[in-house]
């Protein structure tokens, strides 16, 4: 195997300094909405908008708390009960590419901290004839090598039903303390396990989110769009949610779970239906919910995790479609069945209103005769502070170094955060409204009907 790549989660004064810029932009744009509205109920000019403008900003609550996440340490009182847990890495394999899955197993043996079993579950795999897709050399060198290191391994073929039923195969019945879950195409840093349980060591910490990287980030246009487009979540809203304690999804590339939790839902995880239809896409979302329930859910940014992201326009089409209507069924679950003195409900409602505020503000100030004459001005405004939000947001980029991208990717991949921000503007936003409106279309495994991204280099 090649040497894999190292990451780590930035701990310098650079990285404090950049924090500081953004937060007090932040406070200041705050106080300038704070007078509009203040103006604007004393009857001046701009009445009518000051009020929506201002709850637009405050909808924006998690780009600064962001800024306050730091990786959760356990205590030395704890370390020693967080090194005794028991740990299961659970990988369901469904037509991946030999070699990404080969890194992925690699990847898991060669932890600082050791796992005490991985179990494995080929979902049917097949190839594009219909014949079956066998990794007999990969499961016995996994085999071979698992044993030196006194690491126990299962691995099952079962027939195509899903990632869900893929999972519980295995779950239902283990063990162990803490499950991890693992995408097949995930590669983990060296230390992704040993930081990953670290949180572990407060009792009330029922999940982990693993911070995850794009490994094939320098492959072509699109996987460098797909870097940029996760820092807002992986960095951002995940990051401000995990400094309350209640990250609502975690990523199948790499979580972590209190075992326990995992055990009780088997039977139902597995079995999930909206609109009669079987459910088996946002599997990661569901299981957080599970542990939202249970206690704390939160991201650990210093365990870090590499995913190959999708290098054609129509896997990237399936896989948005496919994540997005998964989460639009979900938002309907945190509805009904979260407390609605809770963050996570509030926060899924205010996500709602920052969609029909997105739609609604161009509109008025489109129709309404004051604002008319201004249009031009408020584009040139509005343009401006979108810019300046998407370095705002692109600045998270900073916080992880990385062993396989040099300072120079890193500072173009910044300088082009921009066009992440029109992309999502004027096709995923659109997209994502068409996905709430047919989220009843649930699949299986949704993207991958056959091999569709591996570790070989692909043409710019």
């Amino acid at each position: 195997m090649p040497d894999l790549p190292r990451a780590w989660h930035a701990r310098s004064a650079v990285l404090l300094l950049l924090g500081v810029a953004p937060l007090t932009a932040f406070a200041a744009w705050g106080i300038a909405h704070t007078f509009a509205v203040v103006r604007g109920l004393a009857g001046t000019q701009g009445a009518l908008m000051s009020v929506p403008w201002l709850v637009s900003f405050l909808l924006l609550w998690w780009v600064p708390l962001a800024w306050l996440e730091r990786p959760r340490p356990a205590d030395r009182a704890a370390s020693a009960d967080v090194d005794a847990l028991t740990v299961t890495v659970q990988i369901p394999v469904y037509n991946e590419a030999p070699d990404a899955l080969r890194a992925c197993l690699h990847s898991v043996l060669v932890q600082t901290r050791p796992v005490t079993r991985i179990r494995v579950v080929d979902d049917g795999s097949v190839h594009p004839d219909g014949t079956p897709m066998t990794y007999d050399d990969i499961r016995d060198e996994l085999i071979r090598r698992a044993a030196h290191r006194g690491i126990e391994v299962t691995w099952d073929r079962t027939p195509n039903r899903g990632k869900r039923h893929a999972q519980m195969h295995v779950l239902a019945h283990d063990d162990a303390d803490i499950f991890i879950t693992l995408d097949s195409d995930s590669v983990l840093d060296v230390e992704a396990v040993a930081e990953g349980l670290r949180p572990f060591g407060d009792p009330q910490v029922q999940s982990v989110a693993g911070h995850v990287l794009v490994l094939n980030h320098d492959a072509n246009v699109l996987t460098r769009l797909i870097s940029l487009l996760y820092l807002p979540f992986t960095r951002g809203l995940r990051s401000a949610q995990s400094v309350l304690g209640r990250v609502t999804i975690n990523s199948g590339t790499l979580a972590f779970y209190r075992a326990g939790l995992v055990r009780r839902a088997a039977g139902v995880y597995e079995n999930e239906r909206f609109r009669g239809r079987p459910m088996q896409m946002n599997d990661d979302s569901m299981l957080t919910f599970y542990a939202l329930l249970a206690g704390d859910t939160v991201h650990q940014p210093s365990s870090l995790v590499f995913t190959l992201a999708p290098q054609r326009w129509p896997h990237y089409l399936r896989q948005q479609l496919r994540w997005m209507r998964g989460t639009t069924v979900r938002h309907l679950w945190w509805l009904r069945y979260m407390p609605v003195t809770g963050i996570v409900f509030w926060t899924t409602f205010a996500e709602y209103v920052h969609i029909v505020l997105g739609l609604a503000i161009p509109v008025t100030l489109a129709a309404h005769p004051a604002y008319r004459p201004h249009l031009a001005t408020v584009a040139v405004l509005g343009a401006l502070i979108t810019l300046a939000m998407s370095y705002l947001m692109a600045l998270r980029i900073f916080t992880v170094g990385r062993t396989d991208m040099t300072a120079r990717q890193t500072l173009l991949l910044f300088v082009a955060a921009p066009l992440a921000t029109l992309w999502r503007a004027v096709f995923l936003r659109p997209l994502y409204l068409y996905a709430m409106a047919t989220c009843h279309r649930v699949n299986r495994w949704g993207t991958r009907s056959r091999v569709e991204v591996d570790l070989r280099p692909t043409a710019h």
